[in-house]
């Protein structure tokens, strides 16, 4: 599927294609599950992150601004002109943020926190003959209107591919930048399209991760004032170039 690269470049931290980012809509792998809006579940696309965002140190290295805010609206945009005609695609989506608190700022950020609101690029529908399918990246909140979260986010200048302008955006980092946090609860709230909690979501603190215990996994749980002291105490590692991510 081709779609708007503006948008697709944007998505959910982004997808990086050989360390450069990409500029149409790539799913690495596709799945689909039977809960979820629309008409036939929730579609699942698997990604490659845009950049690193494992441990406190990728956050504090990589992220801008570290904020918690609430979903407060979305708007539906239209699929590209192809697509419409084929009577198949995707239905891209914006979010509006309401930044609630700043946890932690980068002292070389490269714009202020975008309080009191900004606009968030998010993964919306595809659809087709059998009606519209909610989409959602794989292990990330597709952002949902009504539920709170924790981003790390960095702002990414406009730029022009291919003759097509792409305007500068917030993006977050990669999956694991974009974190549940209802009642104040990191962990809980929405992720993949469905509601879970820190201890039902399915996961198993046993089983360890190739790179060890992430900062997600190890805030499950916890309040934001905890993360905050986390990243206040963490040090930054050397900024790797991976493509546009200034």
């Amino acid at each position: 599927m081709k779609h708007s690269k503006a948008w697709a470049a944007a998505v959910a931290g982004a997808v990086l294609v050989g360390g450069v980012l990409a500029t149409a809509f790539t799913m690495n792998g596709v799945q689909s599950r039977g809960d979820g809006g629309g008409t036939g579940g929730v579609v699942l696309a698997h990604g490659s992150d845009r950049l690193p965002s494992h441990t406190a140190s990728d956050w504090v290295t990589y992220a801008d601004h570290v904020v918690v805010v609430t979903a407060e609206a979305e708007r539906e945009l239209p699929a590209n002109k192809d697509e419409r005609a084929a009577g198949q695609g995707y239905l891209p989506r914006e979010v509006t943020l309401a930044v609630k608190e700043t946890l932690w700022s980068h002292e070389g950020a490269a714009k202020p926190v975008p309080e009191p609101r900004f606009v968030w690029p998010a993964a919306g529908w595809t659809f087709g003959e059998d009606g519209r399918r909610l989409l959602a990246m794989e292990g990330q909140p597709r952002i949902e209107v009504g539920h709170t979260y924790i981003l790390a986010i960095a702002w990414v200048p406009g730029y022009t591919d291919d003759g097509e302008v792409v305007p500068g955006q917030w993006r977050g980092l990669g999956e694991k930048s974009l974190l549940p946090y209802d009642g104040g609860v990191i962990g809980n709230g929405e992720s993949e399209g469905r509601l879970q909690t820190a201890t039902s979501d399915g996961h198993d603190p046993a089983a360890a991760e190739p790179d060890g215990p992430s900062l997600e996994e190890e805030m499950r749980g916890k309040p934001a004032a905890d993360l905050a002291a986390e990243l206040k105490a963490a040090q930054p590692g050397e900024r790797q170039r991976f493509g546009r991510t200034r």
